[in-house]
Parts: structure tokens; C-alpha cells; sequence
């Protein structure tokens, strides 16, 4: 069995139920730099292999892959130490946060031969493998359009003192998930525009920057899409609206797959439409934790994936290119907030010298 390293145990709790879980990857060690952190989650576990040394862990030559779960900031240099070190790697979403580090990090990954996997886990939702599959097996017809959004009342989030910290921003720590989904399925965003608010709501809460965000994206071949974020606002109860959704409208049918919910709903090229939804034991694959705060299914089934793709040969996507796109795309939408104008994603990629 292949073996992992997790670093970063405050979201990568997800990730240790999901390897101690599974029978295609090992847990080896857990690193934080609070040792506090890591004893709790080794009374949680009952697993006692821990460390408060990042370089202890990359020295260990029994582990295959580093499973990157830390802010933001600290993506690139986490994953250029891993690769350095001959790791495969998988980090969390955004997987930087500045392009500039975007080339040192290709060519390390070309230079080590190691694969590099995004932990865009919402794609592995339930719902979204069926849609995927619904489209990949043709019977919606052809892409028209694609609407996403992620509405969430998420001011219990402001209790955390960095949250309002100045650089902290809900378009990359939350519309990271709708984005990530409109690039999977319309991979050639050319221009973007959007607005963007902070409400009331998040002023009152102290943040600093936009909790309320609607954008339209364009692609290369003319096609559209849209996007939104609302994160400081009361919801809908679920059975009316879904925290976070994602529609398909094609030549054919239609879908939309309500994630948290796992819930979905299509009309195919026969005109037959359904709502499938799933029971319990898939809910408690899902959510092993209080509350729904953890999405340990989906972590189990891409790690898994990325197993796969190490033994089997292939590459799990999203790789590290797709990343870098889907970071540029947000730094597009992030300067068409600040100048209330369009931005090409091309134009950000270019001052950076980045060649996708």
C-alpha cells in the first residue's frame, strides 16, 4: 500500500478518517506545528504516529505521497519541500497564491517525475460524479452553459480571529468550489467581470473584503457562464435550495447536482426527468463528522483516485496545471472587483510568464 504523510491537521482532520479508512493508502505520520493539535487528533483517531517537524516527515523514505492542508501563503513552499524530497503530492484548494511561484513549481514536477493532484474535493461529491458521468456519456447533448454558486450563512466563520484579517478573502476560500466546478466543464475561460459587495451583515462581522459576489465568465469559443458567492446571509432550508449547486444546460437536457445535499436532478434526451437523491449510509460515508463540518467521503474517494492514478499510470486531475489555471482565473475575477471593468485571464498569466 502506498503511504502518506498529512500536513496540516485543522483540515486535514477530513483527510485521516479518509486514509484510516481506506484500503489503498496507509496513514504514516500527521504533522502540526501544534503539538497540542496533533495530540488531539491522535486521542481522536486512536493514531499515535505524529510530529511537529515538516522536515521529519519529508525525510521518512517510507512515504509515498504529502497530503498539504496549511494556509494558503505556505502552499508553494510546502509542495516544492515535498517534491524536493521525492514525494508525490496532493494540496488542498487554492493550490497557490501567487503565480509567481507557478513556473519553479512545474519544472520541479518535471524535473522529480512526481505527480501533483489538487484537492478540489467537491468534485467528488456524489452528485457531481453523476453528473460528470451523465455528460461524459452524452445524454445532455453538448454544453450550452454552466451556473454555479456557493450560498452559505457562514457568519459563525468570523469567530476565527484570521478571518478578518485583511487578506483574508471568501473568493478564494469559498468560490474556489463553483469556479473550480465551471473549469471542469468549460475549461477555456477567456475574460471575466464581476461585482462584488460586502453586505451589512459582514461589516457588522468585521470582514474586510467582499462576502457578496456575482460574476460572468466568457470562453474562448464564445460560450458563457456565471458564478456567485454569498456567504454572510441567512439561507433557504435545503429542501428548497441547495448551499452549493451546480447546473448544466446542453443541446439535449439538463442536470444540477446540489452537493451537500447530495442531491440530483435531471431531464435527459428523452425528456424522462428524475430527483435522485441518497440514503443514510451514503450520508454517513459522507459525513463521518458533528454537524457536517467535515466531508470525509469525498477526501476518501480522491485520495484514492490519486492512488490509482500513481500505480495505474494515468493523471488524476485536477493536476497542477489545472490549478494554476483555476488560481489565475480567480486572480482575474479578484482585479475585475477591484476595477469594475472585464479582465482576460490570459493577461494575468503573461505578466507572470506562466505557459499553461
Amino acid at each position: 500500500m502506498l503511504k502518506i504523510g498529512i500536513l496540516g491537521l485543522g483540515e486535514g482532520r477530513s483527510t485521516i478518517s479518509a486514509v484510516l479508512n481506506s484500503k489503498k493508502v496507509q496513514l504514516k505520520t500527521m504533522c502540526d506545528l501544534s503539538e497540542e493539535t496533533c495530540k488531539q487528533r491522535a486521542k481522536e483517531f486512536d493514531f499515535h504516529s505524529y510530529t511537529t517537524s515538516y522536515e521529519e516527515m519529508l525525510n521518512d523514505k517510507e512515504i509515498d505521497i504529502i497530503a498539504i492542508y496549511t494556509p494558503d501563503h505556505l502552499h508553494a513552499q510546502h509542495i516544492k519541500q515535498a517534491l524536493l524530497h521525492d514525494k508525490h503530492v496532493i494540496c488542498t484548494k487554492p493550490f497557490i497564491d501567487n503565480l509567481k511561484d507557478a513556473n519553479e513549481l512545474l519544472e520541479l514536477a518535471r524535473k522529480t517525475g512526481k505527480k501533483v493532484f489538487v484537492g478540489q474535493s467537491s468534485r467528488f461529491f456524489e452528485p457531481a460524479k453523476r453528473q460528470r458521468k451523465d455528460f461524459e456519456e452524452g445524454i445532455l447533448g453538448d454544453l450550452i452553459t454552466i451556473e454555479a454558486h456557493y450560498h452559505a450563512d457562514h457568519r459563525w466563520f468570523l469567530e476565527k480571529p484570521w478571518a478578518l484579517d485583511a487578506s483574508f478573502k471568501w473568493l478564494y476560500g469559498g468560490l474556489s468550489h463553483p469556479v473550480d466546478f465551471i473549469r471542469w466543464y468549460l475549461p477555456n475561460i477567456e475574460e471575466v467581470m464581476g461585482y462584488g459587495m460586502l453586505s451589512s451583515n459582514g461589516k457588522a462581522g468585521g470582514l474586510k473584503n467582499e462576502d457578496t459576489m456575482h460574476f460572468i465568465f466568457k470562453a474562448t469559443d464564445g460560450r458563457i457562464a456565471r458564478v456567485s458567492g454569498v456567504y454572510t446571509s441567512p439561507t433557504q432550508p435545503t429542501y428548497r435550495d441547495s448551499g452549493m449547486s451546480t447546473i448544466l444546460r446542453c443541446t439535449e437536457g439538463a442536470s444540477q447536482a446540489d452537493y451537500h445535499e447530495l442531491r440530483y436532478a435531471v431531464t435527459d434526451r428523452t425528456g424522462e426527468d428524475k430527483i435522485i437523491t441518497w440514503g443514510d449510509a451514503t450520508l454517513k460515508y459522507y459525513y463521518r463528522f458533528e454537524g457536517q463540518s467535515h466531508h470525509a467521503g469525498e477526501y476518501q474517494n480522491y485520495i484514492e483516485y490519486f492512488a490509482d492514478s500513481i500505480e495505474q499510470g494515468f493523471t488524476a486531475y485536477p493536476d497542477m496545471k489545472e490549478g494554476i489555471g483555476t488560481f489565475a482565473l480567480l486572480q482575474a475575477m479578484d482585479r475585475s472587483l477591484k476595477t469594475g471593468i472585464p479582465v482576460k485571464v490570459k493577461s494575468l498569466l503573461e505578466e507572470n510568464q506562466v505557459e499553461l
